[in-house]
């Protein structure tokens, strides 16, 4: 296969990414840009065997059975995963894209002639330095992401874990890596590089461990962004353009994504970069304020409120994708819409474990695109609304976000649901959420609590209905 054709057949699987990123900025052309991603990937990963040319069948037979083997894992974790547990699959897989990038950096430093890089001892120096922050930032998304995953498993605590030194500790080992990268790029000593790759490792644990669970959101995008840079790292030291916009376009995207998640929780951007946020996410334990009185409600009070609203306005969260409640979310909806109720859907930024979590679990309902809004979009519809129904959204509710300065949430924006006429809260306890603090919007005087299962609560309600 020629040179040109090589180039043009990696154009064209840059445009099909950048295609599918655009199809996935909105629902109803999400599907088409998946199918876009697709198609790139298959063109740039076809083409790179025809490029790889290797020596003998042998080779080439690895290669194949290694894509294969690949491929049916990939294919049967995804499809057997349930949507709760999405976030720590994606953490998972960035786990893998950062070894993968520690490891073909190796490759490259033992074998250069093999990438067209030199020869062992003569390695071009621009080459050594690809090399260098492609497995500087692979062991950061590496350890990085396994830490994210066993927090969001639950296989570690989920609380914060903070030391003293702990921002100087990280500088220390920052200006350390630079320095050893420069050294390597300086020697071409292979102990040196594994020096640095050790210390990219510890810092990727060092920089993931002080974040509490409330902002694990903002972490999996984060890490999506390292593992794209790290592939675009990589794609300079093999000379592949596809690995370069592929990793430029996931870096890039991930970065922005990153921050709009900060300015949805109010955190600084800088912060999540360098790890340095979590700590205050810690409140009250859960249920500090369970002895406070509060309003409960029935199934039947709630199919009566909601029977005879003007407007209802439902608020999902992380409950209702535990629960599996949106599809009797969506038969309520219905219902309410044949008794001439206006229906709308608010969702928060942050809202479930990963950005976009509940409009994925809404689109899987079948709801309607245009009853979905963004915090942005619907806030000011609270103060003229009948109804917010909340189902197991907990945070992104809390109106000490907006009143008490003390709070460790305050100045982070949320859905104003207190300022409609009747708040229904459907939860299983009153326990804090994600981020270990209380809500006052339990105790308030327009708030009637649903305690129980979500999906069994809706599922009541719609038969009292």
């Amino acid at each position: 296969m020629s040179a040109n054709i090589v180039a043009l057949l990696y154009l064209v699987a840059g445009i099909l990414f950048i295609l599918a990123l655009r199809g996935l900025s909105h629902p109803e052309t999400s599907r088409r840009g998946n199918q876009y991603g697709m198609l790139g990937m298959a063109i740039a990963v076809v083409t790179t065997l025809f490029v790889a040319r290797p020596d003998d069948a042998w080779t080439w037979a690895l290669i194949v059975v290694g894509i294969a083997i690949g491929g049916v894992i990939g294919a049967v974790i995804a499809r057997r995963i349930p949507m709760t547990a999405m976030p720590q699959l994606v953490a998972g897989f960035h786990s893998l894209v950062g070894l993968a990038a520690v490891l073909v950096a190796a490759a490259a430093l033992y074998a250069p002639g093999a990438f067209g890089i030199g020869e062992p001892g003569r390695i071009h120096v621009a080459s050594l330095i690809e090399m260098s922050l492609g497995a500087a930032i692979g062991a950061v998304t590496f350890t990085g992401s396994i830490v994210a995953f066993t927090k969001l498993q639950g296989l570690v605590s989920g609380a914060p874990v903070v030391f003293a030194g702990q921002h100087k500790l990280n500088l220390a080992l920052g200006i350390a890596i630079v320095a050893i990268g420069a050294w390597f790029a300086a020697t071409e000593s292979h102990s040196l590089f594994w020096l640095l790759t050790l210390l990219a490792l510890v810092i990727g644990v060092l920089i993931i461990i002080p974040i509490g669970g409330a902002d694990m959101p903002v972490v999996i995008s984060m890490l999506n962004s390292y593992s794209g840079w790290a592939a675009a790292g990589i794609g300079f030291t093999l000379g592949n353009t596809a690995l370069i916009i592929t990793g430029a376009l996931v870096g890039s995207s991930g970065a922005i994504l990153s921050y709009i998640m900060c300015r949805g929780m109010n955190r600084s951007f800088f912060n999540v970069i360098l790890g340095g946020f979590g700590g205050e996410t810690a409140g009250p334990a859960a249920g500090a304020g369970e002895e406070r009185p509060v309003k409960q409600g029935s199934a039947e009070d709630a199919a009566f409120l909601l029977r005879n609203a003007g407007s209802v306005i439902i608020v999902p969260g992380y409950g209702m994708a535990v629960a599996q409640a949106q599809h009797a979310l969506k038969e309520m909806a219905d219902l309410l819409k044949k008794e001439g109720v206006k229906v709308s859907y608010a969702i928060h930024p942050v809202a479930g474990r990963m950005p976009g979590h509940m409009n994925v679990l809404l689109a899987e309902a079948q709801v309607p695109y245009d009853e979905v809004f963004e915090l942005d979009d619907i806030n000011s519809e609270f103060a003229n609304t009948d109804v917010a129904f909340v189902i197991g959204a907990n945070d992104v509710t809390n109106p000490a976000a907006k009143e008490d300065p003390q709070s460790p949430i305050y100045g982070m924006p949320v859905l104003e649901v207190w300022k409609a006429d009747t708040v229904m809260f459907v939860k299983r306890s009153l326990s804090s959420g994600y981020a270990g603090i209380d809500n006052t919007l339990f105790y308030r005087d327009n708030t009637m609590m649903l305690f129980g299962d979500a999906k069994k609560m809706v599922e009541e309600i719609v038969k009292a209905m």
